[in-house]
């Protein structure tokens, strides 16, 4: 398995919005590009960080090659709006390959 990380910093107001957004958006990539989906966290300094899973880094590169384009126009544009930084280029945080994994998942996937 593979797992890329990312941030972003939303406009005050916007964080529902932004949620929704990533909900949206992480189903379609989940279904058109096979990704295992994704964990949506809030740091504490107001960042939502979020922690994508792929059966490997070849299918996440292939995704990223084509820049994970999905079909839910509505949902992007949510998202471009409510984001206010990212990292340069949007680029991941950390790209990482799981050697060893222990997480339960949780009831409800939630």
């Amino acid at each position: 398995m593979f797992v890329a990380v990312y941030w972003w910093r939303v406009h005050p107001g916007k964080e529902a919005q932004f949620r929704e957004a990533w909900r949206r958006g992480t189903a379609a990539i989940t279904r058109i590009y096979g990704s295992y989906g994704s964990r949506l966290h809030q740091e504490r300094d107001g960042r939502f960080v979020g922690y994508a899973m792929w059966p490997d880094e070849a299918s996440w590169q292939a995704a990223i090659d084509v820049k994970m384009v999905y079909d839910d126009a509505e949902a992007r544009a949510m998202f471009v709006d409510a984001i206010a930084e990212t990292p340069p280029g949007n680029a991941p945080i950390l790209t990482m390959t799981v050697t060893d994994d222990m997480i339960v998942d949780t009831p409800g996937g939630s």
